[in-house]
């Protein structure tokens, strides 16, 4: 009638559908992220759930949830008794050397040579500190509160509340969400293929948040023992803020070596050259001898793609988007590898008829 045929009509309907869809995603993206996050907390647990399904009598998950939430919320308490303690009050006192670090910052540097013959490294530094002094306001005002804002950020009343029970039905109904979703979604060969997609995704959200965790809690360990024994002001504090950015692949690690780094030389530290050796020393530790024994197969990532996907991520969707950068990626990796795994023919093949 308007002169397209039906397949260039089915094609346009197609077009047209996946935008719709774009746009209603983008219009409840927090809704999503809500329940992303539900999803990674539940396969972070998974492993224990299903360690205790294993052993328990009569095999009742139920059960088995039950005791691994009260024990995660045991844990917490504990931790939170033991170590936010300590955190708190380190960040109040920094709070109250802020404006004695500011003033630190603006005095002006030892003359060099004489007033009138002004030298280009003198300029050079009376740039610097002015940088500094003008960035480094700001940067100090939040670091005390710094890591309490990372978790108040994410940490409202909903989400708190909604991650955990969401992550219980997800943990308690998952094997029935997934036959309901694949069901759905394709029939015949196109299914089986999603299945396989589906398996290995499983495989890889699991390892990924157990090495997340793992990686993180390591972080937070050697600085939080190292850091005291050799005498970092603030260690305990230093090393909160590291725990949550080492969730953020690549960028969170360097901007707390940075804020470590700051915070340690404004407060009078002198073995600021040994503190960078241990940072540098560690990161090398864990990045190429703790992740990758912690990682599966399907998070190889190139560390280009990673931070391509990282800043992406930031720019369209903040810390959420470079948290979600590498799973997004990992998964479109898992896709398009299974696709390699199949003749174009097969793909195109009808089920039904067996013709393209």
């Amino acid at each position: 009638m308007l002169g397209l045929d039906r397949r260039t009509a089915s094609y346009t309907w197609t077009v047209v559908f996946i935008l719709l869809l774009l746009r209603v995603v983008y219009l409840i993206r927090e809704t999503l992220f809500i329940f992303v996050v539900a999803l990674l907390f539940a396969y972070l647990l998974w492993p224990l759930v299903k360690f205790l399904d294993r052993w328990l009598p009569g095999r009742s998950k139920a059960l088995a949830l039950g005791i691994v939430y009260l024990s995660l919320i045991g844990l917490l308490i504990v931790v939170g008794i033991a170590v936010g303690s300590r955190v708190v009050l380190q960040a109040n006192a920094l709070a109250a050397r802020v404006p004695e670090l500011l003033s630190k910052l603006e005095q002006p540097a030892a003359a060099t040579a004489p007033p009138s013959i002004p030298t280009v490294k003198a300029t050079v530094v009376s740039a610097l500190r002015k940088q500094l002094v003008e960035h480094s306001r700001d940067l100090l005002s939040l670091l005390p509160n710094a890591a309490l804002s990372v978790l108040s950020h994410a940490g409202s009343l909903i989400f708190v509340v909604l991650v955990p029970i969401l992550s219980f039905f997800f943990l308690k109904d998952g094997r029935v969400i997934r036959s309901s979703v694949l069901g759905a979604l394709a029939e015949g060969s196109r299914r089986d293929m999603i299945n396989e997609i589906a398996a290995d995704l499983h495989l890889l959200l699991a390892q990924y948040m157990r090495a997340l965790v793992l990686l993180a809690a390591a972080v937070f360990l050697a600085y939080g023992v190292f850091f005291p024994l050799l005498g970092v002001p603030y260690g305990i504090l230093l090393a909160a803020i590291a725990f949550p950015l080492e969730f953020l692949p690549m960028v969170g690690p360097l901007a707390g070596s940075v804020i470590i780094l700051l915070v340690a030389g404004l407060s009078g530290f002198h073995h600021l050259l040994l503190l960078l050796a241990f940072l540098a020393a560690f990161r090398v530790f864990q990045d190429y001898v703790l992740a990758p024994r912690l990682l599966s197969s399907g998070m190889e990532l190139h560390p280009l793609v990673i931070i391509f996907g990282v800043l992406a991520g930031g720019y369209i969707a903040g810390i959420a988007g470079s948290f979600l950068s590498v799973p997004i990626l990992a998964t479109l990796r898992i896709v398009y590898r299974q696709l390699q795994k199949r003749p174009l023919g097969s793909r195109l093949r009808s089920p039904e008829t067996g013709t393209a």
